[in-house]
């Protein structure tokens, strides 16, 4: 049915993240993933959703070091420990304003995300809400899941098939995986687009851990951005627009590519490592 062909983390929330070959899966997430987030004054939790004001967090790479400390390369080159009150001070300079580092995750923890101008971004009825903020970008806000630095899933998950139909749609974009900052990759040997469509509702057994497919990912503007030595290319999310525009829950038809899913069992996961599908139980 398929193998895992990549696996990605990102330790400090929308920064590049690293590969890795194996990870441990608890029902927190992969470790290691989102366990740090960069904070504003306001408590604003730092999202690339929100490009204006977060956009550069996606020039910085974060990884963990042989000792299980994390560590951020800047854009220069330079690599700081989080515990580097160093740190701060270089990411308030990028950023041009005061921001932090933490690991504590604020009690309201306020997510901005820009409004799409691609049919499907957001449902209706946030469009309908959206407002203008100091940097002139139309956004809504929301918040992060509940003690945690993620959106929503604790685990994302893309196909190669799905990509593949996506490069038909835009033959001149680069549907490299990593714009869309999976924690899986799983090559579908060839199949047909989308596939992971049909897995939600039901159990996926990857190596030692267990997941249940729980909703098709709408994507924002991320996928659009700069990525290391990915480009920008703002005709991603048209193409993902026009081709794949699916129900999600009651909020409408959004565009959608990938799966979010919640851990059943803890295990590791490995590159390599086959996947089954499980009818729900």
């Amino acid at each position: 049915m398929g193998t895992v062909t990549a696996l990605y983390r990102y330790p400090v929330k929308s920064m590049l993240g690293e590969a890795v070959i194996a990870v441990a899966v608890t029902e927190g997430g992969l470790s290691g993933d989102r366990v740090y987030a960069v904070l504003d004054e306001t408590d604003a939790v730092g999202s690339a959703k929100h490009p204006r004001k977060w956009g550069a967090l996606l020039r910085c790479r974060s990884r963990l070091d042989e000792s299980g400390v994390v560590r951020v390369v800047l854009p220069d080159g330079t690599a700081l420990s989080v515990e580097d009150p160093d740190l701060d001070v270089q990411l308030s300079k990028l950023l041009g304003r005061q921001v932090s580092v933490s690991a504590a995750v604020p009690e309201h923890g306020r997510l901005e995300r820009a409004v799409p101008e691609y049919e499907g971004g957001v449902p209706d009825a946030v469009r309908e809400s959206a407002s203008v903020d100091a940097t002139g970008e139309s956004i809504t806000s929301g918040s992060v899941a509940p003690g945690t630095f993620f959106d929503f899933g604790r685990v994302h998950l893309v196909t190669t098939s799905a990509l593949a139909r996506m490069r038909t749609v835009h033959p001149t974009g680069d549907f490299d995986a990593r714009r869309f900052r999976p924690n899986l990759v799983v090559d579908t040997h060839g199949g047909p687009g989308f596939p992971e469509d049909a897995w939600v509702g039901s159990r996926l057994r990857v190596g030692e851990a267990l997941f249940r497919v729980v909703v098709p990912t709408p994507r924002c503007v991320v996928p659009t951005l700069g990525h290391g030595e990915l480009p920008p290319d703002p005709a991603i999310m048209r193409a993902v627009a026009r081709e794949h525009r699916i129900p999600v829950f009651d909020l409408g038809r959004l565009s959608c590519l990938g799966v979010y899913l919640d851990v059943l069992e803890a295990g590791t996961v490995r590159v390599g490592d086959a996947i089954t599908l499980q009818e729900a139980a």
